[in-house]
């Protein structure tokens, strides 16, 4: 099994993420917790005709979740709110150990990076915090 650890895209977004910020004027916020080890972040979106023009994180946690958030961030900019959730969707099945098709994983961009931490039980939870807020947060919302 790869490190996750040493996966210079996994470090570069933990150390330095593009997308952690509070966000001017979001139209959506939502917090999400992780009770097992303590990880919290915000997400915020703003979407504008069923678009996500900017999403952002802020929060504290483990670089996990830290690095998935911002991930999570960049690939769901400029994608439909329902783009986002199947998205979320296809991340979630691949953290719980689920066989996704090579489409599914070059969907995922650099998210697929993390599917290693379905071999990682302690560690699945951290990577889904930003993801399960998202889905949360996007549950009630009309497609475009």
């Amino acid at each position: 099994m790869a490190n996750i650890y040493s996966s210079t895209t996994f470090m570069e977004h933990n150390s330095h993420p593009d997308y952690k910020y509070e966000m001017d004027a979001p139209t959506h916020s939502h917090e999400g917790i992780n009770p097992s080890c303590g990880d919290e972040l915000t997400l915020q979106l703003r979407v504008e005709d069923g678009v996500i023009e900017e999403a952002s994180f802020t929060g504290h946690g483990c670089a996990i979740s830290q690095a998935s958030a911002d991930i999570m961030a960049e690939l769901i900019t400029e994608e439909t709110v329902e783009e986002a959730r199947r998205l979320a969707g296809l991340f979630l099945a691949m953290i719980r150990g689920e066989e996704l098709s090579e489409e599914d994983y070059e969907d995922l961009d650099e998210a697929a990076q993390l599917k290693d931490i379905s071999h990682m039980p302690a560690r699945v939870k951290c990577a889904e915090l930003a993801w399960r807020t998202l889905d949360g947060m996007l549950e009630g919302e009309p497609s475009a």
